[in-house]
């Protein structure tokens, strides 16, 4: 399902409280998705080469281990335009307020491509500007969530 981080579907904040709304909508799935265990979580980074490049900026995850690169477009074949997204990977016991510069970053759109998963892969939640997709492993924990903050959902009818 698809949550939205600001009523009206607003994307982006534009005031501290607004930024309060989305902090706490994304802490407040996470918490019900993960509280007190241990999760991975993943972020990205990107490049022209199938080498990661070396991580100069650690505010988002700094205790993230190198995973794995995946050719962004394997049918490319300009190398003008082959890419590679870089997948980092850091195990941390979720608590509220743990990945909140992470989470602000995303929100501004700084950085993409964020997944907080339990260990078994089975509940994956996905940030992006604007929202999060939650996946779950049945329609009963999907229905759940949603009984619990339909406020949050997408007015659109393919809900998103």
């Amino acid at each position: 399902m698809r949550f939205h981080s600001l009523p009206g579907s607003k994307r982006y904040p534009e005031t501290a409280a607004e930024y309060g709304i989305v902090l706490d909508r994304y802490n407040t799935v996470l918490d019900e998705l993960f509280s007190e265990k241990e999760i991975h979580l993943l972020t990205c980074d990107w490049s022209n080469r199938p080498e990661p490049p070396a991580r100069t900026d650690s505010r988002w995850n700094s205790e993230a281990r190198y995973w794995t690169s995946v050719r962004t477009d394997p049918t490319e074949t300009d190398p003008e335009f082959i890419s590679y997204t870089h997948l980092f990977v850091q195990r941390l016991v979720w608590h509220r307020g743990a990945i909140d510069a992470l989470l602000h970053a995303v929100t501004d759109d700084a950085t993409a491509g964020v997944m907080i998963a339990d260990l078994s892969l089975e509940r994956i939640y996905h940030p992006y500007d604007g929202g999060a997709d939650v996946l779950l492993p049945t329609g009963a924990e999907r229905d759940a969530l949603v009984r619990r903050h339909p406020d949050w959902l997408s007015q659109h009818p393919n809900g998103f």
